[in-house]
């Protein structure tokens, strides 16, 4: 055996080595670069609403319904880009209740695309879960509540309860939620529900609104982030893709970031308008 090759075998592995390596710092600076630019630049339309708001909502929807085309790989799937955004296009140029109308509608024909009745299903709850968050992202800003500090202090709630459900998580260990999920943890659900509660109190004396009201509202959005990551997870798998899209740079698709911010201000939206009616009907709303 030559020198070169007794050498040679024992050089592979170093290169081997530092390969992924570097590929993972490349992959984390890319992360980092697109954070650093589509974040602030997200609080920005949200806190500007209005036009910025309008356009940046439908932006969003037809992110969304391309990712949502691309994963279901189906040719009878091109009529559910325009069917994903005429709902919002319409709750932003005319009102929420036509957008409801139009994306009850839209659901329903976006079921039809399919012959199957499982795909009619998947249809329909691609487009309601694809058009719903932008709608309901605009109105949690435009509605009748604090505007642009409502919407902030759900998305920092939201990013607070992730947070918290990591640290927590990786502190004290413990069983999964669920086995398609073993990175996330009882432990991490927990402490991500009892964080969230508690910032529920500081958002009351922030928006002077009732304080047993935020913290309910503290308590779902932790709840429903959680779930909203874990629906997410599952419609990926039931597609067999990793990452919804490339869309963003170093983190995949923008489902893949606004899973749970999504649904959270679903519910958020439909909490805000029904709870105040609880409290005063339980005499909460001291």
């Amino acid at each position: 055996m030559s020198v070169g090759s007794a050498v040679l075998p024992q050089e592979q592995p170093e290169v081997m080595a530092t390969a992924p390596v570097q590929r993972s710092q490349g992959d984390l600076a890319l992360r980092l670069v697109s954070a650093a630019i589509l974040i602030p630049f997200g609080l920005f339309v949200v806190w500007r609403g209005g036009a910025w708001l309008g356009v940046g909502c439908v932006l969003f929807a037809l992110a969304m319904a391309y990712e949502w085309v691309r994963m279901s790989a189906s040719p009878l799937m091109k009529s559910f880009l325009p069917l994903a955004i005429l709902p919002v296009l319409l709750a932003v140029l005319i009102g929420p209740l036509i957008g409801l109308g139009a994306l009850i509608m839209c659901a329903v024909l976006a079921g039809g695309l399919h012959p199957l009745a499982r795909e009619r299903m998947a249809s329909s709850f691609g487009l309601a879960y694809v058009s719903g968050m932008p709608m309901a992202l605009y109105l949690l800003r435009e509605g009748q509540w604090d505007g642009a500090a409502a919407a902030l202090i759900v998305m920092a709630m939201v990013w607070g309860s992730d947070s918290a459900a990591y640290f927590s998580g990786r502190g004290f260990g413990g069983p999964p939620l669920t086995p398609e999920s073993p990175s996330k943890t009882w432990s991490g659900a927990v402490g991500a529900v009892i964080f969230t509660t508690l910032c529920g109190a500081l958002a009351a004396r922030i928006t002077g609104g009732s304080l047993p009201v935020w913290l309910i509202v503290g308590f779902l959005i932790s709840v429903f982030a959680q779930m909203g990551d874990l629906v997410e997870s599952r419609i990926k798998r039931r597609y067999g893709v990793k990452d919804a899209s490339g869309l963003i740079p170093g983190h995949g698709g923008v489902m893949d970031r606004v899973d749970g911010l999504g649904i959270v201000c679903v519910v958020t939206v439909i909490m805000l308008y029904l709870l105040p009616f609880l409290a005063r009907y339980l005499g909460l709303d001291g």
